[in-house]
């Protein structure tokens, strides 16, 4: 975790981390219980067989509701059928199976294409539910002949009416299910190809797979489609399952895909367990040394990824091989890999590749990103010469690494080249001059108001722009340039004029939390549609600062105040002089001190938190204000009276405002600890505040509402607001909803559950579903695939996203700095926009109240964010049945 993600550093951490993994793992290859005694034999996958002894009793039924149905709707489906000259009976074809799905795609789901569908049959093969009739041939959709376990012998029973009754009613039921398990059935049928018959679309989809799990993150992305291509898929159905004995050789690395495994060492017995995401088995290949420990499985259906020892070395011999090395004074200042045009570490048999950035002092990554990505054809092509995103992935990542004066300093290098070597032929000059300028111009257009707005840019562009008007005097072809700069600088005036006519923005911090804009003449923001400004580090901002007597004063400070100056401020006007510390008291009673130099301290408050000043003595003393108890009653007739698609349109469009206010940069500076950087991320911190509101705001509502009846009514109505969230793609909301319906205060009130309807707690099931966490939250990310811009993401995950690239990679390694790792957080934050690269426009539903007032109300939620209280209004509602 700790690894440069690099080719070259994948050869070294593999080494360097097996003196840690030695003392957690036992490194080996499985087998399916080996005699103590015998060496092992690398395990060989049969794919056509299932993967478990038995099918589960819920695929099983699956498999009867699927085949009473065909029964009854085509029965020529199943019947006997004759292939050179061998008659095969009650089986069905393959590619008639995948037809039947398709058709049944209507109003309670929709399948996406064929390869989804065949899916669906692969996940019933896996568990022995259907099979090949002579068990050659995983699920395809082809003229294949398949059959169900029921029909094995060849004689089948024939359901009557009433099972059909039965099967019908349970139809929309086993799809869902097929439907969630269809992506990782098709990832292990992919796994359990051949590597020789994986197509480039297999590759990627295991390549997809391979960025998120966790004892890879410190490999780079080109070894990770060098594993793509090797790794086989291996299952053991049986917990107790020995994988390999101490002291075997070492023949296979694995990663733990599915289940856990016991690590056992003679003399000590059972010293730990690794679970899904750990690997082991590395120590063994490196070194040619026995395994140091037994490996048992823990549990049933354990999966595994596996990467045997021949593939293994030869991928760190192609990393070597491939790596260039540039040195200035004897010291690596650059290193490349050569890559194939398919993404592949680069091999002789390739024809076509090129070269790619691993690492790199600043200073010659700037050099070769201009010499070989801002190509002086610009202009012609309309886009860059290079392919790749190594000009963007450094702009959006440069301030880790290269802060704007650094960056502004050595381009004015470059542009200078005439000053400092005037040898250099004229084409040559000209040529590096057009490449700074049309590097900043790509940088402005990236970065936008943040590039206009930093005051080191500033005076840059305006120096370079009278350096390049004086130079077009000498080079003739610099006029292009002259026009870029020109428009450049003028933008930045119109800018700073805007700022200055409208002067800065005040917001203050309500009653209730709530971060809300003034208007002039000191009135809060009316509840109207408006093009929301992003707040800034200049922007004025209200709020309180308690004492431990429930005293307080009113503050206005600039949002980018450090805590140090709040609480000097505060210190001045309530008269103390103590050794004083600035304290957020959340409704809990939880305390957390502010470090002085934390910066945006009232927008990243808590929901129900507050401000305190307190001597460092007497922090025992801070006790929550009575109103962050939140309230004492819901808003459910007001709920009552709202459409439901009325408040997600509304929810949609007011997460809209918020994630559009937030810059990439903000990430960076919350995921890379924004003291390192003294910037604000004031405009992340009300959209992350943003998610828990309306998750608290459900729970809060649904513990306040005291009829039975009611509760099951408001239950219904969170469910249809998440469902048209869903449609209108906010899946901050959408998460939010569903999350706070899963809070153990809701989750536990069994009789509201109970009375809601079938068909409504199956899709609540699904939601959950789509929530899981597990795999990564695969599922979400399935889901996500499939949108198009305009997204409201779930932004948790985008952060989880990053600090697991930024954890599980250092920065520098020996000086130079890790740019896959810069490319991975590139590769997030361009996600992120991505998902704003449209406009949200969304036809506004009909509505029994006025825009007005449900602007207003899911504006200004009031709710209850301490867990203990929720969970003991949830047991006066529903107390605990003995």
């Amino acid at each position: 975790m700790e690894n440069i993600a690099s080719p070259l550093s994948s050869l070294r951490c593999l080494n360097d981390s097996m003196k840690r993994e030695e003392k957690k793992s036992g490194n080996g290859a499985f087998r399916a219980l080996p005699p103590a005694n015998k060496k092992t034999e690398v395990w060989s996958p049969d794919p056509p067989l299932p993967i478990t002894q038995t099918p589960s009793a819920q695929f099983a039924r699956s498999g009867w509701v699927l085949r009473t149905t065909i029964l009854f709707q085509a029965p020529h489906m199943i019947r006997d059928r004759k292939f050179h000259l061998r008659t095969f009976r009650r089986c069905l074809v393959g590619t008639e199976m995948v037809d039947w799905i398709i058709q049944q795609s209507g109003s309670f789901f929709h399948i996406h294409s064929r390869s989804q569908a065949s899916g669906m049959w692969q996940a019933l093969l896996e568990e022995g539910v259907i099979f090949h009739v002579t068990q050659e041939h995983q699920f395809k959709d082809k003229y294949n002949f398949y059959r169900f376990r029921d029909d094995q012998e060849g004689i089948g029973t024939a359901p009557s009416t009433k099972d059909r009754h039965q099967a019908e009613s349970e139809l929309q039921e086993t799809f869902s299910l097929l439907l969630q398990q269809a992506p990782d059935a098709i990832l292990r049928m992919t796994l359990r190809k051949p590597p020789s018959d994986r197509t480039a679309e297999d590759l990627e989809l295991i390549y997809d797979e391979l960025l998120h799990i966790k004892a890879l993150s410190h490999l780079s992305n080109s070894v990770k489609r060098e594993l793509a291509s090797v790794l086989y898929f291996e299952s053991h159905a049986m917990a107790g399952t020995v994988l390999f004995h101490q002291g075997d050789e070492g023949k296979s690395w694995y990663i733990i895909l599915k289940g856990c495994v016991n690590v056992v060492i003679y003399g000590k017995g059972e010293v730990c367990t690794l679970q899904e995401g750990d690997d082991f088995g590395k120590l063994a290949l490196v070194n040619d040394a026995p395994r140091a420990a037994t490996i048992v499985t823990r549990e049933d259906n354990c999966h595994f990824l596996r990467v045997d020892k021949d593939d293994f070395n030869r991928i760190l011999r192609d990393v070597e091989a491939n790596t260039v090395r540039l040195k200035e004074h004897g010291q690596d200042v650059l290193l490349l890999q050569k890559i194939a045009s398919d993404g592949r570490v680069a091999e002789g048999a390739h024809s076509h590749y090129k070269y790619t950035v691993i690492a790199g002092t600043p200073q010659k990554m700037l050099e070769h990103l201009l010499e070989t990505r801002v190509d002086s054809r610009l202009e012609e092509t309309g886009e860059p010469s290079s392919q790749d995103n190594f000009l963007e992935d450094f702009l959006l990542t440069h301030i880790m690494f290269m802060p704007n004066h650094q960056l502004c300093s050595e381009l004015k290098k470059h542009y200078n080249i005439d000053v400092t070597n005037s040898r250099q032929e004229t084409e040559f000059i000209i040529a590096s001059k057009r490449r700074v300028a049309h590097f900043v111009q790509t940088w402005a257009t990236t970065i936008r108001e943040q590039f206009y707005e930093d005051p080191v840019i500033s005076r840059f562009i305006q120096d370079l722009q009278i350096a390049i008007v004086h130079d077009s005097k000498h080079y003739k072809s610099l006029e292009e340039e002259v026009k870029t700069m020109t428009n450049m600088v003028d933008t930045k005036q119109k800018l700073q004029e805007e700022y200055d006519n409208n002067s800065s923005q005040r917001w203050k911090v309500s009653a209730f939390g709530h971060i809300v804009r003034m208007i002039p003449g000191g009135s809060e923001e009316e509840d109207k549609p408006t093009t929301r400004r992003p707040i800034k580090d200049w922007d004025e901002i209200i709020f309180r600062v308690h004492c431990a007597d429930h005293t307080y004063t009113t503050l206005k400070t600039v949002v980018g105040a450090t805590s140090e100056t709040i609480k000097g401020f505060a210190a001045d006007k309530l008269g103390l002089k103590d050794d004083l510390v600035l304290v957020e008291v959340k409704s809990s009673g939880e305390r957390i001190v502010f470090k002085d130099f934390e910066v945006s301290v009232p927008t990243g408050l808590s929901i129900n938190g507050r401000i305190f000043l307190s001597p460092t003595d007497h922090l025992d003393a801070l006790t929550p204000l009575p109103e962050q108890e939140g309230p004492s009653e819901g808003t459910g007739n007001t709920l009552e009276t709202l459409n439901s698609n009325e408040l997600a349109y509304q929810m949609a469009m007011y997460d809209w405002e918020l994630f559009s206010s937030v810059h990439e940069y903000e990430l960076i500076y919350q995921v890379f600890e924004r003291h390192q950087f003294r910037k604000t991320m004031s405009n992340l911190d009300v959209f992350l505040r943003r998610f828990n509101e309306v998750q608290f705001w459900v729970v809060t509502e649904m513990c306040l509402t005291t009829s039975l009846s009611r509760r099951v009514q408001l239950l219904r109505k969170f469910i249809k607001v998440a469902c048209h969230c869903r449609e209108y793609q906010d899946l901050n909301a959408f998460f939010a909803i569903v999350m706070g319906l899963s809070n153990i205060a809701v989750s536990r009130l069994s009789q509201t559950w109970e009375r809601l309807p079938g068909k409504i707690k199956k899709v609540f099931s699904e939601f959950e579903t789509l929530i899981d966490p597990s795999r990564n939250h695969r599922r979400y990310r399935q889901f996500v695939s499939k949108l198009e811009s305009p997204i409201i993401p779930f932004m948790p995950l985008l952060l989880k996203d990053m600090t697991f690239t930024h954890e599980g990679n250092k920065t520098y390694l020996e000086g130079l700095v890790n740019f896959e790792k810069m490319h991975m957080i590139a590769q997030t934050l361009r996600t992120l926009r991505n998902c704003r690269s449209r406009p949200l426009v969304i036809e506004a539903p009909p509505s029994g109240k006025s825009a007005h007032e449900v602007r207003k109300y899911i504006r200004n939620f009031c709710l209850i964010d301490n867990q203990r209280r929720l969970t003991q209004l949830s047991n006066n509602l529903e107390p605990r049945r003995p």
